[in-house]
C-alpha cells in the first residue's frame, strides 16, 4: 500500500484519532444519520449537475466530486465507530453474502 492510501479498518481508527483530539466528541448517531443524509444529497445534486440536466448554480460550481464522497464517508465511518462496526469485516460479510445470492442473477439477467 502507498503512502497516499488508506485501508478502511485504518480510516476508522483515524477518524476516530481525529474525532478525540479535534472534533472533541462524536455528534449522537442521530445527528450522525442527519448529517449523512445531508451529505449524501449533496453528493446527489452535484451529480445531477455533473452527469445530469440540471445546470450547475453559482452555488455549485466550487464543488467536488470526490471531496463531497469523502464527506459521505467520513459520517459513515462515525457512526460505524459510534456502534461498534468494524467496516472492514463488514464488506468482506457482505461480498460472501453478495457473491452467494447473486453469483448467477446477474449473469442470467437478459436485461444486462
Amino acid at each position: 500500500m502507498s503512502p497516499n492510501e488508506i485501508s478502511i479498518r485504518d480510516a476508522q481508527a483515524r477518524v476516530d484519532q481525529w474525532i478525540k483530539t479535534t472534533g472533541v466528541r462524536y455528534f449522537s448517531e442521530l445527528t450522525n444519520m442527519a448529517i449523512l443524509t445531508e451529505e449524501v444529497g449533496e453528493v446527489a445534486r452535484l451529480i445531477s449537475r455533473l452527469y445530469g440536466d440540471q445546470s450547475f448554480k453559482d452555488s455549485d460550481k466550487e464543488k467536488n466530486l470526490a471531496d463531497e464522497l469523502a464527506d459521505v464517508l467520513w459520517v459513515l465511518i462515525c457512526i460505524a465507530n459510534q456502534t461498534g462496526v468494524d467496516l472492514s469485516d463488514a464488506l468482506v460479510k457482505n461480498f460472501e453474502k453478495k457473491n452467494m445470492r447473486d453469483s448467477m442473477r446477474h449473469r442470467d439477467n437478459e436485461k444486462l
